[in-house]
C-alpha cells in the first residue's frame, strides 16, 4: 500500500510540472526607453551592454539602462546592422561599403575576399563571419578558413532582392530577404533550405534575430515585428509601440526591439497567455 501511495505521489507531482512547463506564453511589452537624439538601425550587446549603430548620426552609441549614452564612436559612415563577439564590435558601413571592427586595440578594416556594395548587415558566430551585401543581391559567408559567395538579384528560391540582415546559427545562415518581403534560411555551403514569412504580406524585413526556438523579424513599414517558429509557422505579431522597427536581440530572456523613426528601444518579456472570454 505504502509504495502504491508513493507511486502516487510520483505521478501526479511528474504530471504538475509537465504542466506547468507547457503553459503558453507570449511576448508582452514591458518598457519603453526613449533614446536621446538617436535613430537606431542596429543593436548588440558587449559585456552586458547595449550598443545601437546611429546611422543618421554616423556613429555607435553605448546605452545605460535608462537610454543615456554612455560612450561612442564617430566617423562612421552610415552604420547599419552590428554584431559583437566577446568584446569586438562588428560594423557595416553603408556608405564606405567596409566591415570595420572596434575594440580595446583600436579600429580596423575587416578583410573580405571581394569588395562590398552597401553592406547592410554582418553576424559573427565563433570564427565565422556572414556579410548582408546589398546591392549585390549577395551574403558573403567565411567559414573560418575561406569565403563563399551566394545569391543574385531575384525573387526565386535563393535570390534577394536587396538583403539587409543576416544571422550565423550552429548550421544555418539566415537572411533577411528586406524586399522580397520575407526570411530565406541557407546552410553552410550556400544551399538553400527554406522560406518563411513570405504569406504575411510584410513590406520591407529588414532585421533578423534568431533565438534557441523562435525567429524574428522586423516588417518595417507595416510597424510590427513577426515572431515565427523555426519550421515558419507564425506564432504572435508585436505591435505594442512599435513603429519603423529594425532591429531586435534577446539579452537576459529579455527581447529589445528598437525603433528607427522615434528613437524608442521597446522591451518585452514573456507571460502565461490571458485567455479572453
Amino acid at each position: 500500500m505504502r509504495k502504491s501511495i508513493c507511486i502516487l505521489i510520483v505521478l501526479v507531482f511528474a504530471s504538475a510540472c509537465k504542466e506547468k512547463a507547457t503553459v503558453p506564453k507570449e511576448w508582452v511589452l514591458s518598457k519603453t526607453i526613449q533614446l536621446d537624439g538617436v535613430n537606431p538601425i542596429g543593436l548588440t550587446q558587449v559585456n552586458g551592454a547595449i550598443w545601437l549603430s546611429d546611422g543618421d548620426h554616423n556613429r555607435l552609441v553605448k546605452i545605460d539602462t535608462e537610454g543615456k549614452i554612455t560612450e561612442t564612436v564617430d566617423s562612421l559612415d552610415r552604420p547599419m546592422h552590428i554584431d559583437a563577439i566577446k568584446e569586438t564590435i562588428f560594423i557595416p558601413q553603408y556608405g564606405k561599403d567596409v566591415i570595420e571592427t572596434v575594440d580595446k586595440k583600436g579600429r580596423f578594416i575587416m578583410q573580405v575576399s571581394d569588395s562590398l556594395d552597401a553592406p547592410a548587415g554582418v553576424s559573427v558566430y565563433e570564427n565565422e563571419r556572414a556579410i548582408a551585401d546589398f546591392y549585390n543581391n549577395r551574403i558573403l559567408y567565411f567559414d573560418g578558413k575561406s569565403w563563399i559567395s551566394f545569391g543574385k538579384e531575384g525573387k526565386a528560391e535563393g535570390e534577394f532582392y536587396y538583403p539587409t540582415d543576416v544571422q550565423i546559427t550552429k548550421d544555418k545562415i539566415w537572411v533577411a530577404d528586406a524586399y522580397n518581403n520575407r526570411v530565406q534560411v541557407f546552410d553552410k555551403k550556400g544551399g538553400f533550405l527554406q522560406m518563411m514569412g513570405q504569406n504575411q504580406k510584410m513590406n520591407a524585413a529588414t532585421g533578423i534575430f534568431v533565438s534557441v526556438d523562435e525567429v524574428f523579424v522586423t516588417d518595417f513599414e507595416n510597424n510590427r515585428v513577426l515572431v515565427f517558429n523555426k519550421t515558419g509557422e507564425l506564432l504572435q505579431v508585436l505591435k505594442d509601440q512599435i513603429e519603423k522597427p529594425t532591429d531586435m536581440m534577446i539579452k537576459d530572456d529579455m527581447l529589445y526591439i528598437i525603433n528607427y523613426r522615434n528613437g524608442k528601444l521597446n522591451i518585452f518579456d514573456k507571460q502565461p497567455i490571458v485567455m479572453k472570454d
